[in-house]
């Protein structure tokens, strides 16, 4: 059987995470048996359909590096084939007019189908007695465009998630009625939040564009994808996208419904960072940093490595390097906290002073000369290490959690660490903040 699948989403909203795990189960599918692979966009509902939804479908398709073998087609502009296939019923006398409408009577019975992941399920068809095919306003309802496309573009599986149950046999007893052969179907679990409902945004994001938007990698995010039902065996984790293509199997998805983790999807993020080349994490933040002006042409390149290298390990996600690492880039941000604990103690003022002036003469302003300055000035005024590193540590980045200090302050180089130690002395000195009664 040569295979072919298809995803039929409609342009209603932002693609759904889930919808996304759907596009992308089938699109594995066809690319592990050489199939093909269809696009088909539902736009039937024109009050609904947008522009801009279907914009967002193509980027987020982009972004996993999805690419339809056929398509896109669209529903809005295959109305003739619908009108073609209703006027068979009509003449065979399976469908009547009703109200303006086309329906279809569902004799008294059972329709069983064969679900490739959940095995026959019978349903009995007195729950559905008639179907609606072709509204009065001439178009075609989901349940018969869907049946009359997947026919006619020769799908030979029919992936999608398990919410499409109900619909199968009523698919089935108009596959039967027109006189088509029955695809494969397989209904995959859908995903759930922490709460086990269906996925919404009480829990985070549930749009593809908002992980793109943040900085999540496009083969991370395709990895954490398709961990969500199928495993690749062996406790793997980490799967390049051509292994994954080689492993996956469908008939190993499973049953039970797929719990987004957040914090997993984090840590996956994090190892492919991890994993990318220096110059090439360097691009991917400088996209982000030219996107908010904080980055300026032409850019220091050689900088930005450095600063790449020393937070590589750190970064979970690529919005991280200006959430937790503007102070690279302008003047730090001071966390009113980390400002109360390390600033405003008993002679840090003179103490941070007094190391402002001798780094002033520190050449070459590396990192191991910096460190043995600040060391040395720890030892001579018996402060422990951490006791003037940390103040030093708020002083240049504003924050009391950052990369290794000497680097950054190597990075920063000696007139913005100079500057900023002269204001930390000013903040030291200055009363604490009294809350208003």
């Amino acid at each position: 059987m040569s295979v072919r699948v298809r995803f039929a989403p409609s342009p209603t909203g932002k693609l759904h995470v889930g919808s996304a795990r759907t596009a992308l189960f089938n699109w594995l599918f066809a690319r592990h048996h050489h199939g093909t692979f269809i696009l088909r966009i539902e736009d039937t509902d024109q009050k609904r359909s947008k522009p801009e939804f279907l914009d967002d479908l193509y980027a987020s398709l982009a972004f996993l590096g999805i690419t339809a073998d056929e398509g896109p087609f669209f529903q809005s502009q295959r109305i003739d084939a619908y009108r073609e296939q209703v006027q068979r019923l009509l003449k065979d006398g399976k469908a009547l007019e009703d109200n303006g409408g086309i329906i279809f009577r569902v004799a008294p019975g059972q329709v069983t189908f064969n679900d490739l992941l959940h095995g026959d399920i019978t349903v009995d068809t007195t729950l559905f007695e008639s179907l609606v095919l072709m509204k009065s306003d001439g178009t075609p309802t989901y349940n018969f465009a869907c049946v009359v496309d997947d026919a006619l573009m020769k799908i030979s599986h029919v992936i999608r998630g398990d919410d499409h149950i109900a619909n199968t046999p009523k698919q089935v007893v108009l596959y039967q009625a027109l006189g088509f052969s029955l695809p494969v179907f397989a209904h995959i679990p859908l995903i759930v939040g922490a709460d086990r409902a269906r996925l919404s945004k009480r829990f985070g994001a549930t749009s593809v564009d908002e992980y793109r938007q943040v900085g999540y990698l496009p083969d991370a995010f395709l990895n954490y994808l398709v961990l969500l039902g199928w495993a690749p065996g062996n406790n793997r984790e980490l799967v390049p996208r051509e292994e994954i293509i080689q492993l996956f199997d469908l008939s190993k998805v499973r049953k039970a419904a797929a719990q987004f983790d957040q914090k997993k999807l984090d840590w996956l993020n994090g190892q492919y960072l991890k994993q990318t080349s220096v110059p090439k994490l360097a691009e991917l933040l400088a996209e982000r940093l030219r996107a908010k002006g904080w980055l300026k042409e032409p850019w220091d390149r050689a900088r930005l490595e450095r600063i790449a290298a020393l937070i590589q390990d750190r970064l979970r996600v690529l919005e991280d390097i200006e959430e937790e690492h503007a102070f690279f880039f302008q003047e730090p941000a001071y966390q009113d906290e980390a400002v109360t604990q390390f600033l405003r103690r008993d002679s840090i003022m003179g103490h941070l002073a007094e190391l402002r002036v001798r780094l002033s003469t520190v050449e070459p302003f590396d990192a191991a000369e910096i460190e043995q300055v600040t060391r040395a000035l720890a030892a001579e005024r018996r402060l422990s290490s951490k006791d003037l590193i940390q103040p030093a540590r708020v002083a240049v980045t504003g924050r009391a959690v950052s990369p290794p200090l000497f680097e950054t302050m190597a990075i920063l180089g000696k007139g913005a660490v100079l500057k900023r130690l002269e204001h930390a002395v000013t903040l030291a000195g200055s009363p604490a903040k009294q809350e208003s009664s």
